[in-house]
């Protein structure tokens, strides 16, 4: 498989996308009864981010396919951004599959969702609008099944040992658990992914477990915004040599943790229409978004933190940080030899251990890339770095003496009114006391608020071809209902069943050309059966 290289050699300066997205749904009866309602009110809220967030995309195109007795692509590959409409009537489509009854599904019909998509895919590529400034050259696959996840793997395993997966990056497997997420105690409730991706099929299939209800499946969906890319490493921790002298045995390179950056949460900034949408807080420069995409871009232009000293943990003040925080970790960049990766990720664990053993915080100035010759010194950013009992560094931006204001501070009076107190102490006494605070059990209606901000479809875009048919001929109701085909792309060199072999060759040429057409809110790409 892909392991996420891009194209030509050398170092790059296109900001890391991520890669385009194959959904695939294995959910049979009667599960599709637990599972719908959550799934399609994640998908709902996800979406409405996706097509909300502001500045470069973080999501190109998203194809899913659903199996219940057999594979149909509910959605062709689609641009996420800007079309949430036709998002939106995806999930309507799914929430109208029926619930109930007996559907004996074909065994290879994982298999044949798989092949498709990948079809649909090349074809896609291939007749992308010349000029496009990003090429997709690999696919991220994830089955979300309702059955024995490890089952699914071996079966996909076996089937696809012959097909060509060289334009696969990744293959996912999410097995969706039946117990439901009675208490969120965890505010990421979201397995880490597996660090060993697969180099082609035989080795590993990503594997991993989510909860059925709407917020663990909504934290699955949000970790596709995340920069999952493996090219290089985002950013350099840069520490001056006396700091690590034992270790250096006197030589002067200056110790260097080579780290990847993820965000905390998503800034209100990048949302239309929030409260704190006008506010630009992350950096006195920019928007967080700003260094995220700083973090993304060539080997020879990395951005540094470069420590300067420590701060006792006491010593800093909350009101002198600001913005948004984000996450370092060790970074998993493939092109780095396996004994650089393992030495930088055991400095960076004893960095963590010997931080909170100390009790200290490092104060660190931020090193944009060079951007050629100047006569002036660009403006720096400072940040403080806080350790955490996971192997994570927490970094938020600090105020220099330029953004400071005057402020009066006195010492709170010892000697205060009886009747005050009381009164201030029985108004705290009537408050219900949490022991932390969990951001997953406050919601502000922002999902309502962004998805009412886009034009939402009556129905469906365009009647199916199953209604238009019904309108003529009314008796062939349960026939349709049956024989329903839809095709994005020409259908595999497999042979069909013999109930369904002539519909199928005679969509085999149409569904071609129509897949081919301009991508518009307004429409579905379909195949329409020709009439006897």
């Amino acid at each position: 498989m892909y392991h996420g290289r891009t194209t030509g050699k050398g170092p790059h300066t296109q900001i890391y996308q991520q890669p385009p997205r194959l959904l695939i749904v294995h959910v049979t009866l009667p599960s599709w009864a637990d599972i719908c309602s959550n799934l399609c009110e994640a998908l709902q809220n996800f979406f409405s981010l996706a097509c909300s967030l502001m500045g470069p995309s973080r999501m190109s195109l998203l194809s899913l396919y659903m199996i219940q007795n057999q594979h149909e692509c509910i959605l062709p590959f689609v641009q996420v951004k800007g079309n949430f409409a036709r998002l939106q009537a995806c999930i309507s489509e799914l929430r109208m599959l029926p619930r109930e009854g007996c559907f004996r599904p074909q065994g290879t019909s994982l298999q044949l969702a798989v092949e498709d998509g990948l079809q649909q895919f090349k074809q896609y590529s291939r007749h992308m609008t010349t000029g496009t400034v990003l090429s997709y050259t690999s696919l991220e696959i994830t089955v979300l099944t309702s059955h024995a996840g490890k089952e699914v793997v071996k079966q996909l395993e076996e089937g696809l040992k012959d097909t060509d997966l060289s334009t696969v990056r990744r293959l996912q497997v999410v097995e969706i658990t039946k117990g439901v997420l009675e208490c969120m105690d965890s505010a990421s409730p979201v397995e880490e992914p597996s660090s060993d991706e697969s180099s082609f099929l035989g080795t590993d299939i990503d594997f991993q477990t989510v909860d059925n209800d709407i917020v663990s499946m909504e934290i699955f969906f949000k970790a596709w915004l995340h920069n999952s890319g493996t090219d290089q490493e985002h950013i350099h921790l840069l520490f001056p040599s006396p700091s690590f002298g034992n270790i250096s045995r006197g030589t002067d390179n200056p110790m260097c943790l080579k780290c990847d950056l993820q965000e905390r949460l998503l800034s209100p900034s990048l949302l239309p229409g929030t409260a704190d949408g006008s506010l630009r807080m992350d950096d006195p420069k920019g928007d967080f978004s700003t260094l995220y995409q700083m973090a993304a871009q060539s080997s020879a232009c990395h951005y540094k933190l470069r420590v300067i000293k420590a701060v006792k943990s006491t010593g800093i003040c909350e009101s002198v940080t600001y913005g948004l925080p984000f996450i370092l970790r060790p970074t998993s960049c493939w092109q780095l030899d396996w004994d650089e990766l393992e030495t930088n990720q055991q400095r960076f664990h004893a960095l963590c251990h010997s931080l909170l053993k100390r009790e200290w915080l490092l104060l660190a100035k931020g090193e944009a890339p060079s951007q050629g010759h100047s006569l002036r010194e660009p403006a720096s950013t400072f940040y403080v770095i806080v350790p955490s009992r996971s192997p994570t560094l927490l970094v938020k931006a600090v105020a220099t003496r330029e953004l400071m204001l005057p402020n009066s501070f006195s010492l709170l009076p010892e000697d205060l009114p009886d009747d005050s107190l009381k009164t201030v102490e029985s108004v705290l006494d009537g408050l219900e006391l949490e022991p932390i605070y969990n951001p997953l059990q406050i919601w502000s209606h922002l999902y309502s608020h962004l998805s009412s901000t886009f034009a939402k479809p009556q129905g469906r875009l365009h009647p199916t071809w199953e209604n238009r048919a019904l309108r003529k001929h009314p008796s062939k109701a349960g026939q349709l209902q049956m024989n329903r085909v839809r095709a994005t792309v020409a259908p595999l060199p497999i042979t069909p069943a013999p109930s369904r072999a002539p519909k199928m060759r005679a969509t085999s040429k149409a569904s071609s050309e129509a897949f081919f057409q301009p991508s518009r809110e307004e429409e579905e790409v379909e195949e329409f059966p020709s009439e006897p």
